[in-house]
């Protein structure tokens, strides 16, 4: 009876529950990101993502996730990074967790601990369009702009209506070019 009991309790859970990049939601989203050429609507997928992203069924990690991002926006990049080194050691497989802490290595200018990020959170989560972007960001960053532009090219295959990407290939391809001359 008792394992009855608790198969109808694992039946009825809200299925937000189960939410990171595991959320068997994210399927149909990438799928529909993907095939999307509105810009509108196409942010509107991205936004459901990231809400699924930020979420995980640990309530201490979602807690560490709120925390570290509220740390971010108040530009507590000490912090933060503390709160996203907790939050990797207590859940590596939490791929947001990797994304955040390599966010912050790019805002301070560790570029190469940033992609070391960027390569578990695509180790998680292939289709992490947030990972990518900031991929080509930390390479233009580290003036490798060909490495930037592979890094973009591969990002608009997760999210071909994605803002400013198609603008920063066509300038990368422009410098590489110039760059050749």
């Amino acid at each position: 009876m008792k394992a009855l009991y608790i198969l109808l309790i694992g039946l009825l859970t809200p299925v937000f529950l189960l939410a990171d990049q595991n959320d068997p939601r994210l399927e149909d989203l990438f799928a529909d990101l993907k095939s999307e050429t509105d810009v509108y609507r196409a942010n509107t997928i991205a936004d459901q993502i990231w809400q699924i992203w930020f979420i995980h069924e640990d309530p201490q990690a979602s807690g560490l996730m709120e925390r570290g991002i509220q740390q971010m926006n108040r530009n507590s990049v000490r912090a933060a990074l503390d709160t996203f080194d907790r939050l990797i050691a207590l859940k590596p497989g939490f791929a947001e967790a990797w994304n955040r802490r390599a966010t912050i290595y790019y805002q301070i200018g560790e570029y190469d601990a940033s992609l070391r990020d960027i390569d578990e959170v695509l180790k998680l989560e292939p289709f992490h369009f947030g990972a990518l972007s900031g991929r080509g960001l930390v390479y233009m960053g580290k003036e490798d702009y060909f490495m930037a532009r592979s890094s973009f090219l591969t990002l608009l295959e997760v999210y071909p209506a994605m803002p400013g990407v198609k603008n920063n290939v066509e300038m990368l391809e422009q410098v590489l070019r110039n760059s050749a001359i």
